[in-house]
């Protein structure tokens, strides 16, 4: 029986009191994140030094005692293994070399030679692994294939993921190619992290909500269902959550179908409704709107009262619906935390 309350929770136990951790807990609305990160020079040298990206995820959990840390990285680092150029524009985000055909699929690299330059990476696992507290689980994650997909065929980030919607209508070939090959990548990726010391992984499908009908299932189910089921093969018992951003309907029954131990779901369904159709298959993971990380307040204190009570009759990890923002105030993740654990 693990004392990890994280871990409970995603065998299915209800607990009295939800554990707790925050998307994006690591960055920076925290002024340690950001003297740090000066530190390292730029955000991809920050993810490639293992000593600074282990010190970054601990920050918060020093600061807040979150139930749970996560790996600092990015999803983009898996497609710059497989060959991808990446780069950060100051205030803008990332941005790639674009792979929009069979031949720019196939000239990417192969599963199994993503690992030398994932290497810092796993280092870092190893460094948590040690360092975090005995009581704190540690979350390995990546990108799934579709969100991880619109960025390698965009170049970028985009409201609408219209480029990789063309390519999936236009070329389905090479489409389904390129998610084939990151969905590969990213079982090795992922199996490399537990292998490291990870004990859950998070599978993050930041644009899963723009997949509609046989796509959805196509292209966020399966993918999901294939990463799972295999990761599991190789690690018996590892928990995984999955979060389908904004699937609306298609959140309820995706961790039947896709055999993910938590669905993790965003602030566009209310909790009521997450209790009602999601919770019943197993735990959820979520969902206060990341806006009262910055408004603060009786707001914040009601609304997560809220949170916990419409999920208190199943197992539950609190989170937001979404990343913590850059503009939050830490004062208001001390008071959060302090409305979940004293009631």
């Amino acid at each position: 029986m693990t004392d990890k309350t994280i871990l409970r929770a995603l065998k299915g136990e209800v607990l009295p009191t939800p554990p707790v951790w925050l998307m994006r807990q690591a960055g920076r609305y925290l002024p340690e994140y950001r003297a740090t990160r000066a530190q390292a020079g730029d955000f991809l040298s920050l993810c490639y030094t293992p000593d600074l990206a282990a010190e970054v995820t601990l920050q918060p959990i020093r600061r807040f005692g979150f139930d749970a840390a996560i790996l600092f990285a990015d999803i983009l680092l898996l497609p710059q293994a497989l060959g991808a150029d990446l780069w950060f524009e100051t205030g803008e985000g990332p941005r790639m070399s674009t792979t929009t055909d069979m031949a720019g699929v196939n000239a990417l690299k192969g599963k199994d030679d993503i690992h030398d330059k994932l290497a810092p990476v796993y280092e870092t696992c190893k460094i948590l692994s040690r360092e975090l507290p005995k009581e704190t689980t540690f979350i390995g994650f990546a990108g799934m294939p579709w969100t991880v997909a619109t960025y390698m065929i965009a170049g970028r980030g985009s409201k609408d993921q219209a480029a990789a919607h063309k390519l999936k209508d236009t070329d389905r070939a090479a489409f389904v190619a390129l998610l084939d090959k990151v969905t590969d990548a990213t079982i090795e990726y992922l199996s490399k992290q537990v292998e490291a010391g990870c004990e859950v992984v998070k599978l993050f499908d930041s644009w899963a909500g723009s997949l509609k009908g046989q796509d959805f299932d196509d292209f966020a189910v399966e993918p999901a269902k294939r990463i799972t089921s295999e990761l599991k093969a190789r690690f018996p018992g590892l928990p995984v959550i999955a979060f389908p951003r904004e699937a609306g309907d298609g959140y309820i029954g995706f961790a039947k179908k896709t055999g993910a131990d938590c669905v993790a779901i965003d602030n566009s369904v209310s909790p009521e409704w997450a209790a009602a159709n999601v919770q019943k298959d197993g735990c959820v993971q979520g969902n206060l709107d990341p806006s009262y990380m910055i408004t603060g307040g009786d707001a914040l204190v009601q609304a997560t009262k809220d949170v916990v009570a419409a999920f208190k009759n199943g197992p539950h990890i609190f989170n937001l619906g979404h990343g913590i923002t850059p503009e939050a105030d830490p004062e208001n993740v001390t008071l959060l935390m302090e409305t979940i654990r004293n009631g």
